[in-house]
């Protein structure tokens, strides 16, 4: 199997390239992070790895061939793959889990957050925060790579990570579930103070330039959003995520006195 690894920021992120290769990355239950194929490619071999795209719902972006070699410089038959670092999970396995022991779900949505580094560091602070696991979406999210890795301080290897292809479904089962989904947005006159936060909930963050897609707005339960005083309009979503996260925090592990 071809492999090769390039640096990033003082870390190495493993990628595998040609057709036969990656078949077999996949054919061996390696999670892939992301998959090439330059644009226009053909062949028999070809045909045998999209069908095995299709079996095991795994994306590929059609590029041409220059990105590819800016990837890598060997014979990569116009195909290149990265290996994720961890181990997808699937919430519908993890939910009934956490009602099995006895404890009370808060599980962290991200629709659509796309860098890197808010990735690593919103993990770190779900993870400090007794997150019970980070659902994002198959496509339009930010890669689990070393630098994502590095910016959690190692979160992301303990904090269940799940991906699905049907985003828009994976959120109306947590809602089935008995999650209330609470949407962290300016689209509200309420604040983070007022759901209640020690009920099982799903805390939804949505990115800086997009915001949480409107078919989630709607179904919420409470949408809700943080107090600004200043001239800058927006924090950071990662400062954000904390921020909502340390409410459900406060309420669940402090409550006011008697």
């Amino acid at each position: 199997m071809a492999f090769n690894s390039r640096p990033q920021r003082g870390e190495s992120n493993q990628i595998i390239f040609g057709i036969r290769a990656v078949i077999e990355a996949i054919r061996s239950d390696k999670e892939i992070e992301s998959l090439y194929i330059q644009r226009g490619l053909g062949g028999a071999l070809l045909s045998e790895l999209k069908g095995l795209l299709g079996e095991y719902n795994i994306t590929a972006q059609q590029v041409p061939v220059e990105k590819l070699n800016r990837l890598t410089m060997k014979n990569h038959q116009g195909v290149v793959a990265f290996i994720s670092p961890i181990v997808y999970q699937k919430i519908e396995n993890i939910i009934p889990e956490i009602f099995e022991k006895g404890e009370v779900p808060l599980i962290l949505v991200l629709d659509s957050i796309t860098d890197v580094r808010n990735m690593g560091a919103i993990a770190r602070t779900a993870e400090c925060t007794g997150v019970h696991a980070i659902v994002v979406p198959a496509k339009g999210s930010a890669q689990i790579n070393p630098d994502a890795i590095k910016t959690s301080a190692g979160a992301l290897y303990k904090i269940p990570v799940c991906r699905h292809d049907n985003f828009m479904q994976t959120v109306k089962f947590l809602q089935e579930s008995g999650l209330q989904l609470v949407c962290c947005t300016e689209k509200t006159n309420d604040y983070i103070y007022k759901p209640d936060y020690t009920a099982p909930t799903a805390i939804i963050m949505g990115s800086e330039e997009d915001g949480i897609r409107n078919d989630i707005i709607r179904i919420a339960d409470h949408l809700a959003k943080i107090p600004m005083f200043g001239e800058i309009e927006s924090l950071n979503v990662s400062v954000s995520t904390g921020v909502i996260l340390y409410e459900a925090v406060r309420q669940r592990n402090y409550p006011p006195a008697p």
